[in-house]
């Protein structure tokens, strides 16, 4: 099948995708340009599965103040080299996880981060709230998996749902630029301040 020029350009223009993965995603779709967008996402998020094994060292640290000073963010994002960290879209990245870090004010990065007492508090409060209630036992642990999940979204970082598109979480955006940038995509570490707190 042929694929015309201005179909690639299109389809580069709209993923970001390199113009041979385009002509490819094309020429596999039959030229279907939406079909083609969703074949390259993907294999962008295959392809970001394989980085995440990679180590990253460069990278950003952002500082974001709020407006009118009551609210500030220190973040450090990793990426495997300078030349990408030094990329508008790597900076836009890191300055959103800024943003959202200030917006929602997480705890830690991600669940393995989270100390496991207070992850067994929390299980035992939600345990006895729903024994309380005069549930069976096996309905029990279901409950607690759920209030669980709920307080990873709460408090982990990578599990909130992003800021600016509550259709995908935090890890989702990363992901996404993994696979358009190329490159293993880490939040290191982050710390909030907030005003009297």
């Amino acid at each position: 099948m042929n694929v015309s020029v201005s179909q690639v350009k299109e389809l580069r223009e709209r993923t970001g995708a390199a113009m041979i993965e385009c002509k490819k995603a094309l020429v596999e779709t039959g030229g279907d340009l939406e079909a083609a967008v969703s074949h390259l996402k993907k294999k962008g998020l295959l392809d970001a599965e394989k980085k995440s094994g990679r180590e990253a060292r460069e990278g950003l640290i952002e500082a974001y103040i709020h407006p009118g000073s009551r609210v500030g963010v220190l973040v450090e994002v990793n990426c495997e080299t300078d030349f990408v960290a030094r990329t508008d879209e790597f900076k836009n990245l890191v300055r959103n996880i800024a943003l959202q870090i200030a917006a929602l004010s997480p705890v830690s990065v991600g669940r393995d981060a989270i100390p496991a007492d207070i992850l067994e508090k929390e299980k035992a409060r939600h345990r006895e709230e729903a024994l309380a209630l005069g549930k069976p036992a096996n309905v029990v642990e279901k409950i607690v998996e759920g209030r669980m999940e709920k307080f990873y979204t709460e408090i982990c970082l990578l599990d909130q749902l992003y800021i600016r598109d509550p259709e995908k979480k935090v890890s989702d955006l990363i992901k996404e630029h993994i696979a358009t940038l190329g490159e293993n995509i880490v939040v290191r570490k982050f710390s909030r301040f907030a005003l009297g707190e």
